[in-house]
């Protein structure tokens, strides 16, 4: 009995039929860029951005570094990764991710280079962000540094590059000097990214395994994983807390306060049941469980921008 041929990634959704017959060969390359996260990035760029400006809409030269940061850095870094990873199954933003095409790493290079290159003139701040960020994301994938492969350092990176440098890039477009209760915010973002990443891995498990990646969340395991993560939680929201304590919050507290207490709920009713029975679930629950961590990050964004910019 002759098996059928497997599906082809590039037919597995009608936005990929329809963009094959017009995109051609340049479609893996648009698809490993993973544009499905441009707008979760740009919004946690743009929350930079408006902490340090009220809600002014941005300038020109503001939109272009946020492209530059969305497309540029972190286009070209997904890239870079998926160009070393070579998954077969499905990837943060990416289901069933087509084989990588050739010279994908060159071009997630390029991506990188050339955002920096259009970006330059928004100011030093700017660029030695950018700079740190391109460079953890060259030890993170390219062998033989590979950091990703390194349990807890792959940790460390995704909490300072996402979680910290990315809203500090967006306050940095304004060319104003960091404030005090803006970086105890960005250093909540940190801790929160730092719950965040291990419910990234935690579907990739085997593949990662396979690859000889000894990623955080193969050497502590689904429960104690996901144990860090409520642990960062907390710590994230205390830091908001604390922002808020030093003065940085606005009348009238009700309003102010109740987005953050919100979005806290959000994330612990993802995560406890999840820290409870998750060393039983399947690849596609966790993988479902860590959208929906995306959802509470997303509305942990929103309560910043209410408490704080609104």
């Amino acid at each position: 009995m002759t098996l059928p041929p497997p599906p082809d990634p590039l037919e597995a959704t009608a936005s990929r039929r329809l963009a094959r017959p017009v995109l051609g060969p340049l479609l893996p390359y648009l698809l490993h860029l993973r544009p499905a996260e441009w707008p979760v990035m740009a919004a946690h760029t743009g929350l930079g951005w408006l902490l340090a400006s009220g809600l002014s809409w941005p300038g020109a030269q503001a939109w272009l570094g946020i492209a530059a940061w969305v497309i540029g850095l972190n286009g070209g870094t997904l890239a870079l990764n998926s160009a070393f990873d070579r998954d077969e199954g499905d990837i943060a933003y990416l289901r069933q991710p087509p084989p990588p095409p050739r010279g994908l790493a060159v071009v997630g290079v390029l991506l990188m280079v050339g955002g920096l290159a259009v970006s330059w003139s928004v100011g030093p701040t700017w660029r030695w962000l950018y700079l740190a960020c391109a460079a953890m994301s060259v030890a993170y994938s390219v062998p033989p540094v590979r950091l990703k492969r390194v349990g807890g350092i792959d940790w460390v990176i995704n909490m300072i590059g996402f979680g910290a440098l990315t809203p500090w890039a967006g306050w940095a477009l304004t060319g104003k000097p960091l404030a005090p209760v803006a970086a105890m915010i960005i250093a909540a973002f940190a801790a929160l990214f730092g719950a965040l990443y291990p419910l990234t891995q935690l579907y990739q498990i085997d593949e990662d395994r396979a690859r000889g990646d000894r990623t955080l969340v193969i050497r502590l395991g689904v429960t104690q994983s996901l144990g860090i993560s409520l642990v960062a939680v907390g710590v994230g929201f205390g830091l908001l807390g604390g922002a808020a304590w030093a003065g940085g919050l606005s009348d009238p507290p009700l309003l102010r306060w109740s987005p953050l207490a919100l979005a806290l709920i959000a994330w612990l009713v993802v995560l406890l049941p999840w820290q409870r029975t998750g060393a039983l679930w399947s690849s596609a629950a966790h993988q479902r469980g860590m959208y929906h961590a995306l959802g509470a990050w997303l509305l942990t964004d929103i309560a910043v921008i209410l408490a704080w910019v609104a």
